[in-house]
Order: structure tokens, then sequence, then C-alpha cells
């Protein structure tokens, strides 16, 4: 009788359905076109990027040529399309490789402590002494110019970014209940930093790397235009508006429409960032 006259532990709050923003939505739609281009650039470019047209040298938008020719006679709307394979790989590659060496360093050393986290922070430190770009052009300015030199460069100095944010979410993560009861339990440290731990802190370096690989495309057109990216006759958009730099005066679009898709994309990853930053944010 009593039980029965207990009163019933209130029920659990329901958790609230999160819905992707539209930043979201349009950041991943415009991404579904740039991958599209870059996947089928020969069905959709009119012209072969590296084919000169003498009888069609700096010729404005036409039917023809929607995006006009450049000073060798070859389309821009082509070379634009073909591009877009070149600029999704750097900002891939420029990113991929630091996210992975970063995180993976900044869980270890977050989570181990002691010296190890000493010797890395101070190796981190000695890095972000120098401003980003000039490091990264005075690494490819010694190795020489090419994109893989390029993704060298970039994950040899970009990785500080990912340790510290991993590094701050492991420290944060390991005084968690969770974590204490693993260890209580005689879990591996391997398996708690591995299973439990990382999941929870790789959050904020997933919301950093879309950021960053608009930084990247950016980063390897600024190289491009300055002839230590990737080198001509590739279509890359950074050595289109490189190309397009004497012009600019009486052929504008060979400069402008590249520049416009460089635009493009850094907005894409920057609106497909800030949604994930929304959607992965923890609530209570």
């Amino acid at each position: 009788m009593t039980a029965a006259l207990t009163p019933a532990a209130p029920a659990a709050p329901r958790a609230r359905r999160r819905w992707p923003k539209p930043t979201l939505l349009i950041g991943l739609l415009l991404l579904a076109l740039l991958l599209i281009a870059a996947l089928f650039p020969t069905q959709l470019a009119p012209f072969s990027p590296t084919e000169f047209d003498y009888n069609a040298i700096l010729q404005g938008p036409t039917a023809k040529h929607p995006f006009g020719t450049d000073n060798f006679g070859r389309d821009v709307l082509s070379r634009v399309i073909y591009g877009t394979r070149i600029d999704l790989q750097i900002a891939l590659f420029t990113t991929l490789f630091p996210f992975i060496f970063g995180t993976l360093l900044g869980a270890v050393t977050g989570y181990a402590g002691r010296w190890s986290d000493a010797l890395v922070g101070r190796v981190a430190d000695l890095v972000v002494v120098f401003p980003f770009l000039v490091l990264v052009i005075a690494i490819v300015a010694v190795l020489g110019p090419g994109l893989t030199n390029l993704y060298v460069a970039v994950s040899a100095v970009g990785w500080v970014s990912y340790w510290r944010l991993t590094r701050g979410e492991v420290l944060t993560q390991k005084k968690a209940e969770y974590a204490q009861a693993g260890r209580v339990l005689g879990y591996s440290p391997a398996r708690i930093l591995l299973r439990h731990l990382l999941p929870n802190a790789v959050t904020p370096a997933i919301v950093y790397l879309m950021t960053d690989m608009s930084l990247g495309i950016l980063l390897g057109a600024s190289l491009g235009y300055l002839g230590l990216g990737a080198q001509p006759p590739t279509p890359e958009w950074g050595v289109m508006v490189a190309d397009g730099k004497n012009f600019m005066a009486t052929a504008w679009w060979i400069s402008t429409f590249p520049g416009l898709a460089l635009t493009l994309a850094g907005v894409t990853f920057s609106l497909i960032g800030d949604g994930l930053a929304d959607v992965l944010r923890p609530r209570t």
C-alpha cells in the first residue's frame, strides 16, 4: 500500500530535435554543385582547357564562349570547370593531413601530459612564431614549386591549430565522470582515449576543418598567383587570375570568372562550417 502511494519519478525530458540551419543546407547544395563540376568536367566543359584557338584570342563573353577566351584563345569557362577539380584537391590535401596528424597528436599529448605535452608545446610555439603564409612560402621556395610541395609545406605548419583544439578538449574530457569510470573499470589508456575521449573531443577540429578548407583554397590560389603552386598550363583558379592580371583593362573576364569561382568555393565551406558548428554544438 505504501509503495502504491509513493510518487513516481519524473520522466526524463525529451531531447529536442535539432534541425540543420539553412546555412548548412545551402553550403551542402553549393558543395554538391562543385563536386559535380569536379567529377564530370569532360561532360560539362564545352572545350578542352588547354586547347589553343588563335582565331579567338581575347574574345569577350559570347554564346560560344560564355566566359570569353584568354590570350591564347583558350575557353575560360572550360578552364574554370576543370579548375574545380584542382582547387577542391588543394582544399582536401592541405587540410586532411594536418587534421589527422594534429588531432591524433593533440589527443595523445592532452591525455598523457607531462614531458610529451611540454615537448610538443615547445615545437608548436616555435612554428607559430613565424607568420603562417610566410613560413609556407619559404618551405615551398626551398622545395620547389608544385602542388606536392605545397601539401608538404602546409602539413608541416598547419597541424598546430588542430593540435591545440583537440588537446584542450581532451584535457577537459579526461576529467569527466565517464573517463574516470573507465579507469576504475580497468580500461587501457588507448581504449579510453580512442573509443571514449577522442570522439567527444574531435568536434571543434571538424568544424575548424571546414573553415580551413576555404583558407586552403585561397592559399593554393595565392601561391599559384605567385608561381609557387600549380604550374601552367594547369587550369587552377589562382593561376588563371595571375594569367589575366595584365589584361584587366582590356579582357577583365580572364581574371574575373576564376576569381568568382574562388569566392564561391570559400563561401561554400564557410557556410558548411557555420552550419556544423550549430548542429554539433552541445546543448544542455
